[in-house]
Protein backbone atom coordinates (compact mmCIF):
# COMPACT_ATOMS: atom_id res chain seq x y z
CA UNK A 1 0.00 0.00 0.00
CA UNK A 2 1.44 3.39 -1.00
CA UNK A 3 1.03 6.11 1.73
CA UNK A 4 3.01 8.32 3.61
CA UNK A 5 2.91 8.64 7.51
CA UNK A 6 3.79 12.04 9.33
CA UNK A 7 4.72 12.20 13.06
CA UNK A 8 6.38 14.44 15.14
CA UNK A 9 3.57 16.86 16.19
CA UNK A 10 2.73 17.80 19.98
CA UNK A 11 2.32 20.39 22.10
CA UNK A 12 5.14 23.15 22.63
CA UNK A 13 5.42 26.92 23.73
CA UNK A 14 5.74 29.45 21.72
CA UNK A 15 9.45 29.90 20.80
CA UNK A 16 10.37 26.43 20.82
CA UNK A 17 11.32 23.73 18.15
CA UNK A 18 9.83 20.27 16.67
CA UNK A 19 10.85 18.12 14.06
CA UNK A 20 8.22 16.59 12.00
CA UNK A 21 9.17 13.52 10.07
CA UNK A 22 7.24 12.05 6.48
CA UNK A 23 8.18 9.20 5.90
CA UNK A 24 7.01 6.82 2.71
CA UNK A 25 5.94 3.34 3.11
CA UNK A 26 5.17 1.34 -0.37
CA UNK A 27 7.33 3.63 -2.60
CA UNK A 28 10.87 4.88 -2.75
CA UNK A 29 10.48 8.66 -2.17
CA UNK A 30 13.84 9.44 -3.92
CA UNK A 31 11.83 10.48 -7.28
CA UNK A 32 9.28 12.55 -5.72
CA UNK A 33 9.29 15.87 -4.76
CA UNK A 34 7.47 16.29 -0.92
CA UNK A 35 5.49 19.22 0.44
CA UNK A 36 3.89 20.26 3.89
CA UNK A 37 0.86 21.51 3.95
CA UNK A 38 -0.89 22.84 7.66
CA UNK A 39 -4.53 23.42 8.17
CA UNK A 40 -5.60 25.75 11.27
CA UNK A 41 -8.76 25.54 12.33
CA UNK A 42 -11.72 27.38 10.40
CA UNK A 43 -8.86 28.18 7.62
CA UNK A 44 -8.05 26.66 4.35
CA UNK A 45 -4.99 24.21 4.00
CA UNK A 46 -1.89 25.99 2.46
CA UNK A 47 1.31 25.24 1.03
CA UNK A 48 4.32 25.41 3.63
CA UNK A 49 7.57 24.26 2.06
CA UNK A 50 8.41 21.45 -0.42
CA UNK A 51 11.58 20.02 -1.84
CA UNK A 52 12.24 18.48 -4.82
CA UNK A 53 14.38 15.43 -5.90
CA UNK A 54 17.47 17.63 -6.96
CA UNK A 55 16.93 19.45 -3.15
CA UNK A 56 15.49 22.79 -4.37
CA UNK A 57 12.88 23.75 -1.40
CA UNK A 58 10.71 26.75 -2.77
CA UNK A 59 8.88 28.06 0.32
CA UNK A 60 4.40 28.46 -0.25
CA UNK A 61 4.26 30.55 2.84
CA UNK A 62 6.60 33.72 3.39
CA UNK A 63 5.59 33.58 7.19
CA UNK A 64 7.93 30.71 7.64
CA UNK A 65 10.87 31.85 6.19
CA UNK A 66 13.86 32.08 8.14
CA UNK A 67 12.18 29.73 11.13
CA UNK A 68 11.56 26.22 9.17
CA UNK A 69 13.42 24.54 6.75
CA UNK A 70 13.12 21.07 4.81
CA UNK A 71 15.47 18.23 4.34
CA UNK A 72 15.60 14.44 2.98
CA UNK A 73 17.21 11.77 3.66
CA UNK A 74 16.41 9.36 0.38
CA UNK A 75 18.12 6.26 2.67
CA UNK A 76 15.45 6.18 4.72
CA UNK A 77 12.53 7.22 2.52
CA UNK A 78 11.88 10.19 4.82
CA UNK A 79 11.64 13.86 4.71
CA UNK A 80 11.54 16.44 7.92
CA UNK A 81 10.39 19.59 8.77
CA UNK A 82 12.15 21.33 10.90
CA UNK A 83 10.11 23.81 12.58
CA UNK A 84 11.99 26.24 14.98
CA UNK A 85 10.55 29.72 17.12
CA UNK A 86 7.16 28.05 16.63
CA UNK A 87 4.09 30.66 16.78
CA UNK A 88 0.58 30.24 18.41
CA UNK A 89 -0.17 31.17 14.88
CA UNK A 90 1.82 28.06 13.38
CA UNK A 91 -1.00 25.77 15.43
CA UNK A 92 -2.27 23.63 12.44
CA UNK A 93 -2.55 19.95 11.50
CA UNK A 94 0.50 19.19 9.20
CA UNK A 95 0.40 16.96 6.24
CA UNK A 96 2.93 16.07 3.60
CA UNK A 97 2.26 14.78 0.64
CA UNK A 98 3.96 13.33 -3.02
CA UNK A 99 4.52 14.72 -6.40
CA UNK A 100 6.39 13.24 -9.15
CA UNK A 101 10.09 15.08 -9.54
CA UNK A 102 9.36 18.33 -9.31
CA UNK A 103 7.58 21.16 -6.72
CA UNK A 104 4.16 22.67 -7.05
CA UNK A 105 1.98 24.91 -5.54
CA UNK A 106 -1.31 23.29 -6.80
CA UNK A 107 -1.94 20.76 -3.96
CA UNK A 108 -4.19 18.92 -6.71
CA UNK A 109 -0.95 17.83 -8.30
CA UNK A 110 0.22 15.77 -4.91
CA UNK A 111 -1.15 12.15 -4.28
CA UNK A 112 -0.95 10.61 -2.20
CA UNK A 113 -0.90 12.50 1.42
CA UNK A 114 -0.67 11.58 4.47
CA UNK A 115 -3.22 11.77 7.42
CA UNK A 116 -1.88 14.57 9.08
CA UNK A 117 -0.03 15.30 12.53
CA UNK A 118 -1.34 17.79 15.25
CA UNK A 119 1.34 20.89 16.07
CA UNK A 120 0.15 22.98 18.99
CA UNK A 121 2.15 26.18 19.84
CA UNK A 122 0.71 27.51 22.79
CA UNK A 123 2.15 28.46 26.76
Amino acid sequence: QVQLVESGGGLVQPGGSLRLSCAASGFTLGGYAIAWFRQAPGKEREGVLCISIGGSTPYYLDSVKGRFTISRDNRKDTVYLQMNSLKPEDTAVYYCAARRFFCSDSQRQYDPWGQGTQVTVSS
